[in-house]
């Protein structure tokens, strides 16, 4: 199995994506940030939208459109409605980072066998994979960076600059540009560059470097057009919504410079190896390519330092620092494949043992989650669950037994086989837990009524929802709706108490809408998920 998986790499990246995930991420509740992108995405084909976005009638750029378009083209085929359809954009450029990473490798010189390590290790990192769910813009932007970043390994090693290599260079530049301006380009980008410099010494005249950067501001113009279109076209909107942003960087979710330094740990199944890949002295001399692996580190590092000196910090920034991370990674896996066999020293085999036997009592033990749970068995989920435990029972028991003979390549394997069965199987066994409140507001969609809302409602509520709900707060007071009878979501406020509302209107409770499938006493409670909807009367 190992050798058709090494046969076929590209399509074996690809296939463990969608076979992971492809069919089974929609048991995921919709993040805060995936409904923005989908109510957007929404409106460009309902109200066509397309270069002035916006989000239930009101602009909204904080977040350039490519994202949103790729999404929007998605729901124009399968539906709107299907998160299913709607998150696959997402998961084709989390393939595209691990088949961009496996080709790197490959113009690193690196052997095939070892190039596909590094793909399968980025695609299993945690907040590589989280990352499509929580801000989904950052997949699509480190995703063409990536895929930039190729094109100029391709043009720095052969010291020319082809049309084609420049073509693609300068569209996949304006493609990260266009997805979450210059974020990748400051992370990534100037990361990849000033790691190469100090460890693989480009070469070439100063003309190709000169091409090489003409190339780099054609793409970062190319990809500013629809911040130059928007600047133009709604000014006011633009500066205020520019100007928020740019504070942020400074005075919003500050935290001290040391905050990224456990970033190793956001790899999840590879934190382990992951510290110890960071271990250069003790790596230096035992990796098969030295130069390679000084650029994956200190690409790795530089990357972490760039993002620890903006002030503004936030755990999902981490995400394309896993990426380099990843190479590193390799490095130490394929040490490990090549030597433990004849590793006597148990400082250097402990941590090995423990690693992937830790992974291996994960696999075993699934199926004591029953009785934290006490509902798989009794339910409609009981044969998928009994599948799940089975086949995880199976893959633990083989990673001891591989374990045992020391042959890591097929332990590394089988761990991949452990994601991609959580991901397949048991991923779906999320949709039992919910709690007995769970309402959601979709409920609504065929029933005809105006709606409106009064406070703050939450994106999700209103992707949720299937349409636009308007606020009747206006900056001084309130829009007084037309309709005699309509509907009125709230949070906080409640209608009787403002004193416009209860002169005019008529307030009857119709219900609580709580999109929270965690129970109230959980940490995952949010209540920023519960609506009341109150039906109002025209007195």
């Amino acid at each position: 199995m190992i050798k058709l998986i090494e046969k076929y790499p590209i399509a074996s990246l690809l296939l463990f994506v969608l076979v992971m995930l492809g069919f089974t991420i929609d048991a995921i509740p919709v993040s805060i940030m995936e409904a923005r992108n989908f109510i957007s995405a929404r409106e460009m084909l309902t109200d066509n939208n397309w270069i002035l976005t916006t989000m239930n009638g009101d602009a909204r750029y904080e977040k350039p459109p490519l994202p949103t378009w790729i999404t929007a083209f998605f729901g124009m085929i399968f539906g709107i409605k299907s998160v299913l359809a709607l998150r696959w954009p997402a998961l084709l450029f989390l393939a595209s980072i691990g088949i961009s990473t496996y080709l790197i490798s490959k113009k690193l010189e690196l052997t095939k066998s070892h190039s596909l390590i590094n793909g399968f290790i980025v695609l299993s990192s945690f907040y590589v994979i989280g990352i499509t769910i929580e801000a989904p813009w950052d997949i699509y932007t480190h995703g063409f960076m990536l895929m930039a970043l190729f094109q100029l390994f391709i043009m720095l090693k052969q010291q020319k600059t082809s049309i084609l290599n420049s073509l693609l260079f300068v569209l996949f530049i304006a493609g990260s540009i266009l997805s979450k301006g210059p974020v990748s380009l400051y992370v990534l980008f100037l990361s990849f560059v000033i790691a190469y410099t100090i460890a693989l010494k480009p070469k070439g005249n100063l003309l190709h470097f000169l091409k090489l950067i003409s190339l780099l501001i054609f793409g970062i113009v190319l990809g500013g057009w629809w911040y130059m279109h928007v600047r133009i076209a709604d000014p006011e909107t633009f500066a205020a919504i520019a100007a928020k942003e740019t504070s942020n960087w400074s005075s919003y979710n500050v935290r001290p410079f040391y905050y990224y330094w456990s970033f190793f740990v956001q790899s999840g199944l590879w934190t382990i190896p992951a510290f110890i890949s960071l271990l250069y002295p003790y790596l230096k001399s035992r990796v098969s390519n030295l130069k390679a692996y000084r650029f994956s580190f200190f690409w790795t590092i530089i990357a972490v330092i760039l993002l620890s000196v903006i002030p503004e910090k936030k755990s999902r920034y981490l995400m394309p620092v896993l990426i380099p991370l990843a190479f590193n990674i390799g490095f130490y896996i394929e040490y490990l494949i090549r030597e433990f066999k004849n590793l006597k020293d148990k400082r250097e085999t402990f941590p090995v043992y423990f690693h992937f036997g830790l992974i291996g009592m994960i696999g075993i033990l699934f199926w004591i989650s029953e009785f934290f749970t006490g509902s798989f068995i009794f339910s409609d989920y009981a044969v998928r669950y009994i599948i799940t435990s089975i086949v995880l029972i199976s893959i633990g028991v083989f990673i001891f037994q591989y374990l045992k003979k020391k042959n890591i390549k097929t332990v590394f394997y089988l761990c991949i086989a452990l994601m991609l069965s959580l991901g397949f199987f048991a991923l779906p066994l999320a949709n039992l837990n919910v709690q007995d409140d769970y309402k959601p507001i979709s409920e609504l969609q065929n029933i005809k009524i105006d709606l409106y809302h009064l406070d703050y409602i939450a994106p999700e509520m209103i992707y949720n929802y299937g349409d636009k709900i308007p606020s009747i707060k206006a900056d001084e007071g309130y829009h007084i709706p037309i309709e005699k009878t309509f509907h009125l979501l709230t949070r906080t406020k409640q209608p009787d108490t403002i004193e416009v509302l209860s002169k005019l209107y008529k307030m009857e409770f119709i219900d609580t809408y709580d999109l929270n499938r965690a129970s109230k006493d959980s940490r995952a409670y949010n209540k920023r998920l519960v609506n009341q909807l109150y039906k109002l009367t025209l007195k």
